[in-house]
């Protein structure tokens, strides 16, 4: 198989990679503690560049590698340390106040201290609003579809009152949902099946209408019924269109209930810490609770990519990724 071949890695990046990190190490020893007046010397500068140019040559050379399916977690990683990387040194070179742009060290130090404030925050929207909210958005925006393919007439009427639903501005929305569902969660989860309801209605109906016609009438021919085609063969055609409003409608959560909760929350939310640290110029904290909605996001996204491979793994779409 593909992922079972031995990852042949050329010497070239190794030197590649080896240079590169002796120059940036050397350039952050070489990091004063505090910018001189007359802006950052020279020298410096010219690390600073040489330290960019090896670190695109390694990240490109490791994406060029081919052979191992880590290969694209590799090269994500390596481009996400040296952005981090290159992050700090340019806010402590040319001494960006942190109320414009911390230095990860100082968000990362202001998450450790803070994370028990951070941990209530996830709890409040994450495992409450936005899980709670994606789980009965997506089921509803499921269900409707399968009743709109069953009975064709449900089309004119549901369809286009549905579509409204993805017309609505969030910012309009939210305080309503506040004021029929009050300032807990409950009204965030609202929010959020609204707005992953439209997505997943959209994408079940083109996945059913997904299966080819002669697969259709072997079906019928074997005097299957719309339950038991539907099952064998309708629903594993819509797989793949399912998990994309899954995956679509994880970030769509996040991102609906962190806003909502701009509108009215407890005193506890990630959105709630967002804008309150903001209006107390604490930006440090500020990007800490932008990180965890950020690490949350991608890890659901690839939680759901897993499972899609191995509900759908005999998909060519799958096949094609997995190869």
């Amino acid at each position: 198989m593909t992922g079972a071949r031995r990852l042949q890695v050329p010497a070239r990046l190794w030197a590649v990679l080896a240079l590169a990190l002796v120059v940036a190490a050397g350039l952050w020893l070489a990091m004063p503690e505090a910018p001189p007046d007359d802006g950052p010397p020279a020298l410096l500068l010219a690390g600073l560049a040489a330290t960019v140019l090896l670190a695109a040559a390694s990240v490109q050379q490791v994406a060029a590698l081919d052979g191992h399916r880590a290969l694209g977690t590799l090269t994500a990683a390596l481009f996400g340390l040296w952005v981090v990387f290159f992050w700090q040194v340019g806010v402590v070179l040319f001494d960006v106040p942190r109320v414009l742009l911390p230095a990860p060290s100082h968000i990362l130090q202001a998450m450790l201290d803070r994370w028990d404030v951070l941990a209530g925050d996830f709890v409040q929207t994450v495992l409450k609003a936005v899980l709670v909210g994606w789980l009965l958005g997506c089921a509803l925006g499921f269900g409707v579809g399968v009743a709109i393919d069953r009975a064709p007439f449900l089309q004119r009427g549901l369809l286009p009152l549905a579509s409204l639903t993805s017309t609505v501005p969030l910012v309009a929305v939210a305080p309503i949902a506040v004021m029929w569902f009050g300032f807990e969660w409950p009204s965030k989860a609202a929010v959020v099946v609204l707005m992953t309801f439209f997505p997943m209605l959209v994408s079940t109906l083109a996945g059913l209408a997904a299966a080819g016609r002669i697969e259709r009438e072997l079906m019928h021919s074997y005097a299957a019924g719309y339950g038991r085609t539907l099952l064998d063969l309708r629903l594993p055609c819509a797989m793949p269109f399912i998990f994309s409003a899954l995956k679509v409608n994880a970030t769509l959560a996040l991102i609906g209930a962190i806003v909502a909760e701009f509108f009215g929350s407890p005193t506890v939310g990630l959105g709630f810490r967002i804008s309150t640290e903001a209006a107390r110029m604490n930006m440090a904290l500020v990007w800490g609770a932008i990180v965890v909605a950020s690490v949350t996001g991608s890890l659901a996204y690839a939680l759901l990519v897993q499972l899609e491979r191995r509900v759908a793994f005999w998909h060519p779409s799958v096949r094609a990724a997995v190869a």
